[in-house]
């Protein structure tokens, strides 16, 4: 008599994990051991790449940030120092938007940046 290891649940588990790897392409999205593999490695991509997605997008923010800047003639940091100083309290995201969507604001922002710069030292 043959003995059974797991029976159904086993195969319950082998059904989850193949329909994971569902779409997945050549060998892991068929064969058993490649599927845990690949099921495995796309958990610790997913885990890493939800952080570094945050990352990404503060990046782009402050790129463009830089770009709006450099065309109203002040660099990024002397607008984020100005601000600062202002006590002006809009995250990088918020800045963005408004440097895209509503030009003027912006405009208004980076004048009071401007107006709250440190006075050139005389050498």
């Amino acid at each position: 008599m043959g003995r059974t290891l797991y029976g159904a649940a086993r195969h319950r588990k082998k059904v989850r994990v193949l329909r994971k790897v569902k779409g997945f392409r050549g060998a892991p999205g068929r064969r058993w051991r490649l599927a845990k593999e690949a099921v495995v490695s796309a958990g610790v991509d997913a885990y890493r790449d939800r952080r570094l997605r945050k990352r990404d997008f503060r990046a782009l923010w402050v790129t463009r940030l830089t770009a709006a800047c450099r065309s109203r003639g002040i660099s990024y940091s002397r607008f984020i120092f100005g601000l600062t100083t202002a006590d002006i309290e809009l995250n990088r995201k918020m800045l963005s938007e408004l440097a895209i969507s509503s030009p003027a604001d912006f405009d208004a922002l980076v004048e009071l940046a401007k107006k709250h710069q440190p006075a050139a030292e005389a050498a």
